[in-house]
């Protein structure tokens, strides 16, 4: 490590501390992936701690969550019922809408892929590209939005 800050390093050298950089960070997601299923097992074993604590904060959070009162035009309306009915009739008013002019899309331009870049959309896969792809997923982490 000294060597490298103050000379160059030769090619085998550098080859040597690439795979040893290399091997270090896959045995480290190696043990981040091992921890992770030694939590997840102790978890199945000895479920959750769910204490206290925990249900009277999510008693507290049901409790101002609830909707008790609601005003509806300068009156309050109370009641399961009753704000059940207020709701319903609230937005069942505004999606009765009749007669509504719509937008169209009649004089719109869209933009329309070249027959190459078409091909380019639609070209095979190797299984050897798969299986790449799979097994460099991390086992304990669910994939991107980009899939």
């Amino acid at each position: 490590d000294v060597k490298g800050g103050e000379e160059v390093l030769s090619e085998s050298e550098l080859a040597e501390l690439h795979r040893v950089s290399s091997e270090i960070h896959s045995l480290s997601r190696l043990n981040t992936s091992i921890c992770w299923q030694q939590s997840r097992s102790r978890w199945l074993k000895e479920g959750d701690a769910n204490t206290k604590y925990f249900h009277s904060v999510l008693a507290s959070r049901r409790r101002g969550n609830a909707i008790s009162s609601l005003q509806v035009d300068g009156t309050t309306v109370e009641g399961v019922t009753s704000i059940r009915h207020a709701v319903f009739s609230h937005f069942a008013s505004h999606f009765k809408a009749i007669n509504v002019e719509r937008p169209r899309v009649d004089n719109l331009i869209f933009k329309r892929l070249e027959v190459t870049e078409v091909v380019g959309l639609t070209k095979p896969f190797s299984e050897d590209e798969v299986k790449a792809a799979v097994w460099d997923c991390d086992s304990y982490k669910s994939p991107g939005p980009d899939g």
